[in-house]
């Protein structure tokens, strides 16, 4: 029979009906059902990230340019002491300006890909150790924040490898931060 056939009361129950079927699969649906599939989804619940942020008392143009010109970045390098037990005048500090290009840093030691430059505003990298598993590179983001008496970096590193975070966090400080502030200080 059609609707139209039928008595007015007799759609409005069908519609109900139908109303109420769909609610409830939709419920049904919403309901978390303990499955392989859902239990070994392949979402990480204990990934690693670093979150610093080190504050300068430079504009983010100076320090924008101190991460991003190569021969600014070897005299940090050197401020690092990392030339104590890395090659750094034999493989000096190469860094692109350009999008997608590569960099390598504290005598090849770190070597990467620029994959967001943001003059005075943004550094992001595909990053990674030379030591690590080959095809492994993990983002390192670099967030350049004005603040009354300078620039605060807002940092972001995750996507490395399981068990460094803590390696890698007294890194940036021992490498990166401390001699930054120290280069900045030169003038």
């Amino acid at each position: 029979m059609q609707p139209s056939l039928l008595p007015q009361n007799a759609v409005s129950t069908r519609r109900h009906w139908l109303f109420g079927a769909t609610i409830t699969v939709g419920t049904l649906a919403a309901i978390p059902t303990k499955t392989r599939a859902t239990e070994d989804n392949g979402v990480s619940h204990s990934a690693e990230s670093i979150h610093q942020e080190p504050s300068f008392k430079a504009s983010p143009a100076r320090i924008y340019e101190a991460l991003t010109d190569a021969l600014q970045f070897q005299k940090i390098s050197i401020l690092s002491g990392a030339g104590a037990a890395l090659p750094l005048d034999k493989n000096p500090t190469q860094i692109s300006r350009e999008l997608g290009g590569p960099f390598s840093i504290f005598g090849g030691y770190i070597v990467g890909r620029q994959l967001e430059l943001l003059p005075n505003q943004r550094i992001v990298q595909a990053w990674r150790v030379t030591s690590w598993p080959a095809g492994i590179f993990s983002i390192a983001k670099f967030e350049l924040v004005i603040q009354p008496s300078g620039t605060k970096i807002v940092f972001d590193h995750i996507g490395f490898p399981a068990g460094a975070a803590e390696h890698l966090a007294d890194g940036w400080n021992e490498h990166y931060w401390q001699p930054l502030e120290k280069f900045l200080a030169q003038g």
